[in-house]
């Protein structure tokens, strides 16, 4: 069991990608100090030179832990160091100069999350200590073929205000931003979106659909078709796109012209 402590003072690629970073990255990524407290986690706090305020607790229903002189306190949705540092205020107030405090999590509550949408097995997960996304992820048998770059997270804040976290996958897994893979806290709710695709048919190679992203283009779209056939009119391409629930159509569009979700590219056949 991992004990963290503070003193205050894809197989589809991208679960392939997923996999590769979780053998690269650090097993513990996240700074000790960011664990998020929570109920029925037991936390061993000790104060230098107080061998008398040593004490073992666990945090109660309602996100308190009752310490020696200073009675309840509120550390629920707080991570290690402000715990400690919480602590050390309130003993500075009236009893103790400059006192350091030394916070251990001695054992986990039992904390969850859920995960749902493009993983291949969506539903409630325990969480074991400082668990990332990437981990959560991969407990969930990591992404299935539609899944896109973007993560939301909703998060309950204190005071239950909630919150929506943003994550980019791709910069994660493709560009090492690890400040992407961040610790889920309990009664998170992470969501796995679906790609954008785009459809692309007519004079190309391999007509089909197509996951997309922010930058493809209407080349990068015809690449992934392998391309345009012998027959086609390479200057007459159309797109057939859903507006406001209209549906509009461009045509002679600029193979530079950006694709958008549900676009379905029409490449012409050339009579010359």
């Amino acid at each position: 069991m991992r004990r963290y402590f503070f003193q205050s003072h894809y197989p589809h690629p991208l679960l392939a990608a997923l996999l590769f970073f979780l053998l690269i990255l650090p097993s513990e990524p996240l700074h000790a100090g960011d664990y998020t407290v929570g109920q029925d986690d037991v936390l061993k706090i000790s104060v230098y030179d107080h061998p008398d305020l040593q004490t073992t607790v666990r945090v109660n229903g309602s996100g308190q832990i009752q310490m020696p002189l200073i009675g309840y306190v509120d550390v629920g949705g707080l991570n290690i160091s402000q715990v400690s540092n919480k602590l050390a205020g309130l003993l500075a107030d009236d009893y103790i100069v400059n006192p350091q405090v030394n916070v251990f999590i001695e054992e986990y509550g039992s904390n969850k999350a859920v995960i749902l949408g493009m993983v291949h097995k969506p539903g409630l997960y325990e969480l074991s200590g400082s668990t990332t996304l990437l981990e959560l992820i991969s407990q969930a048998g990591g992404t299935t073929e539609g899944a896109g770059n973007i993560v939301t997270i909703k998060r309950a804040g204190i005071s239950d205000k909630t919150s929506i976290l943003t994550i980019n996958l791709e910069a994660l897994m493709k560009n090492g931003d690890i400040s992407q893979n961040i610790q889920i806290n309990n009664k998170d709710n992470v969501y796995i979106q679906r790609a954008g695709m785009c459809y692309v048919t007519g004079e190309v190679k391999s007509p089909n659909a197509y996951k997309i992203d922010d930058d493809t283009t209407v080349l990068k779209a015809i690449t992934l078709a392998a391309g345009f056939t012998g027959k086609a009119a390479k200057g007459k391409i159309r797109i057939i796109r859903i507006t406001g629930g209209e549906k509009t159509e461009l045509n002679d569009v600029k193979l530079d012209t950006r694709v958008l979700p549900d676009d379905v590219i029409v490449v012409q056949e050339s009579f010359f």
